[in-house]
């Protein structure tokens, strides 16, 4: 074989696509088709993670107020039960002079009877 005709052989044959490969562009196709659809979750996660940041939030908020209402009841609470020791004590100090005068009364009804 001369060099012409090696030359012309090597020339016309450029290794046509075989049926088992993809071209170039089909390939990048796909490649942009995925990373869409990789786009498309992310902003999808993105939007849930957002979403569920919020109702977070909305709980934590809620903690928080009633964390606030169970000190304000604990404060009551205490309020009450001050309140009821104080109203004990003197109730101790009522029955105590109430004792005082009925000892006073039967040494009036005694003394009363004597005379």
């Amino acid at each position: 074989m001369n060099k012409e005709n090696q030359t012309g052989n090597t020339q016309g044959n450029q290794n046509p696509p075989q049926k088992g490969t993809i071209s170039v562009e089909a390939r990048i196709s796909r490649l942009e088709a995925i990373v869409g659809q990789i786009g498309q979750a992310l902003i999808s996660t993105t939007e849930t993670v957002e979403g569920l940041a919020h109702r977070v939030d909305a709980l934590a908020v809620s903690v928080q107020h009633q964390g606030q209402q169970v000190q304000q009841q604990g404060y009551q609470l205490f309020a009450l039960s001050d309140a009821v020791q104080t109203l004990a004590e003197r109730q101790n100090e009522s029955l105590d002079r109430l004792g005082e005068l009925i000892e006073t009364l039967q040494r009036i009804a005694t003394a009363l009877e004597a005379k």
